[in-house]
């Protein structure tokens, strides 16, 4: 599989209801999801339980950040296969999970599988939308879910670290949990994040980083800052489960 570089690089709804790329949610392609549904959750769930997760690095910093409450699970779109299976095995009474899915015609089936699977998707994008998709990720959070982001999503640049995350958790008082998985054996697509997609029957290892807090009264720079330590933590939390792989 092809690894993440050593270093990320520095910039590497309603029926017809228009997106940010100008294409529209018609009802022919709405009907057309809703049938297709079924089928992708079965070719997923077949992924799931095809790939063992055979190593998890960090749990216990998962248990920490839901001590006292929801937390702000983050992770790199090109993972979301495998740290989305994580968090919902994670489930317990009181976990609520919600995904911050984009509001384009691109997300509409993302968001139908997250409802599928008892998840709440919140179409939005703090990139694009900036203080409307805040406000609604903050509420999600103060209602008790805990919301993952995938901080490079939902066009890139690939491994950044977006300012939403940071944002979300220091408006909510909830901390960050950095995620990523290694593939014994992963195809990686020639999209733009190069989505990891293991083999059937390979073994994963998942790692978890620290739970972050975010101070207040952060500034332009103290903001860039974080965006820039959270991408390298986001790295090693990867070398992790490389590394945790390797050895089990």
């Amino acid at each position: 599989m092809t690894q993440p570089p050593d270093t990320p690089p520095a910039n590497a709804a309603p029926a017809a209801a228009p997106t940010r790329s100008g294409r529209r949610l018609s009802f022919a392609r709405r009907s057309l999801y809703m049938l297709a549904v079924p089928f992708a959750m079965a070719l997923v769930r077949f992924w799931w339980l095809t790939c063992r997760i055979v190593r998890v690095e960090g749990a216990e910093h998962l248990d920490a950040a839901l001590e006292g409450g929801p937390s702000v699970p983050v992770y790199w779109h090109q993972h979301q296969l495998y740290c989305v299976r994580y968090l919902l095995l994670r489930r317990r009474p009181g976990l609520k999970l919600a995904f911050a899915i984009s509001p384009s015609v691109d997300g509409e089936l993302p968001a139908m599988l997250a409802r599928w699977v008892g998840a709440r998707p919140l179409r939005g994008s703090s990139t694009y939308e900036g203080a409307r998709a805040l406000r609604d990720y903050y509420v999600a959070v103060r209602e008790g879910f805990s919301l993952a982001i995938t901080t490079d999503g939902p066009y890139g640049p690939r491994y950044g670290f977006k300012p939403g995350a940071i944002l979300l958790a220091q408006m909510s008082g909830r901390p960050m949990v950095p995620m990523a998985f290694h593939a014994s054996r992963a195809w990686q697509f020639r999209a733009w994040d190069r989505f990891v997609l293991p083999w059937p029957f390979a073994r994963i290892a998942i790692a978890l980083g620290n739970p972050r807090h975010v101070p207040k009264g952060l500034d332009a720079t103290g903001l860039a800052n974080w965006q820039a330590e959270m991408e390298a933590e986001l790295l090693a939390v990867y070398r992790r489960a490389r590394a945790a792989l390797a050895s089990g």
